[in-house]
């Protein structure tokens, strides 16, 4: 769940880090951030019978959400297998920030899977919600879950790819999101991975940080998401809680230590902070990834983890665990 510093929201500028503080420590505790450049408008897309040997298309799916634009690099032959690579707390509205803070693309451009990048979805969780959040003035209830688990693959069967046969993966916000997903629809996904989640939510002081970052990420209010602290909604969206659902499912599941690594080079004031939040949310991914990793443990499930020496919670880190994880990826789905 991405919340406060490179992948959990915008950086600060130089007209507006003074304001910002005074939310730092509150965000240091739980926001992943999307960065996003500007996308180019996304056609309407005219469904096919097979998926298209490589390249690249924004599809305009339809949604109880209305018109969601979804990323798509085609499998380079032609295959049915796709993953889902799902963005943090601040995704944006113009592109799913794998697509250009990272070289995803590249590394599955010679694979024969296909590359699905919903995008928007900010402080979503992916979920479904009871409600519109009543502080911004949302016009629509998120229904991600249903869109990612029921539109989308209805809508992308017509271009040949499997309802069946797919992975998820996300960083932070998202990281928690694809266990959720995987864990409650595993006729749909083979694989699932979690790159610096938040993967114990009922842990002491979670659900008021989570509260806290999504006032921080647009002011949404977290009891349209999954009603109030005590609600069964929030321990079904507890990767701790429902870990047994994940037995038999391949995983890949990762977090630095908050220690800066070879892409923390802060050289302003700005940076210092954007590192220091990056610092804290990694520290705090970790926690909860040990934790989750000792659930499975006394479960006896198996999961691959990476926990590297060094990293904070940063897009160019989690390009490097996508890569590690790309060989379990194309195993689960057979998509080499």
């Amino acid at each position: 769940m991405p919340f406060g510093a490179k992948g959990f929201g915008s950086r600060l500028t130089s007209g507006n880090w003074k304001r910002r503080l005074l939310g730092a420590s509150a965000i240091a505790m739980i926001v992943p951030i999307a960065a996003g450049a500007v996308a180019t408008a996304a056609p309407l897309a005219t469904p096919a019978h097979r998926s298209p040997s490589g390249g690249y298309d924004e599809l305009q799916v339809p949604s109880s959400m209305g018109p969601i634009k979804v990323q798509v690099q085609w499998a380079a032959r032609g295959g049915n297998a796709a993953l889902y690579l799902l963005d943090g707390l601040r995704a944006r509205n113009d592109r799913n920030a794998w697509s250009f803070e990272t070289n995803a693309l590249q590394q599955f451009a010679n694979d024969n899977v296909s590359l699905i990048m919903p995008v928007g979805g900010q402080s979503s969780f992916y979920t479904d919600w009871y409600s519109p959040s009543n502080f911004n003035g949302q016009k629509t209830t998120y229904k991600w879950e249903t869109f990612l688990t029921k539109e989308l693959p209805e809508y992308l069967e017509g271009w040949g790819i499997s309802k069946a046969n797919n992975a998820v993966v996300g960083l932070s916000m998202g990281g928690s999101a694809a266990l959720t997903l995987a864990a409650h629809h595993r006729d749909q996904f083979k694989f699932a991975g979690s790159l610096s989640g938040y993967l114990n939510i009922s842990a002491p002081g979670m659900r008021e940080a989570i509260r806290v970052a999504m006032l921080d990420a647009g002011r949404y209010n977290v009891d349209a998401m999954w009603g109030p602290p005590w609600n069964k909604q929030w321990l079904r969206n507890d990767p701790f809680v429902f870990a047994p659902e994940l037995k038999g499912l391949p995983m890949y599941i990762s977090s630095g230590t908050g220690i800066p690594g070879k892409y923390d080079r802060p050289n302003s004031l700005i940076g210092v902070y954007n590192t220091s939040s990056a610092i804290a949310l990694e520290a705090l991914a970790q926690v909860n990834t040990r934790a989750f990793q000792i659930r499975l443990a006394t479960l006896k499930i198996p999961a691959k983890f990476s926990f590297p020496l060094t990293g904070t919670h940063g897009w160019k880190y989690w390009e490097g665990e996508l890569w590690k994880a790309r060989p379990g990826i194309l195993d689960a789905l057979n998509a080499h």
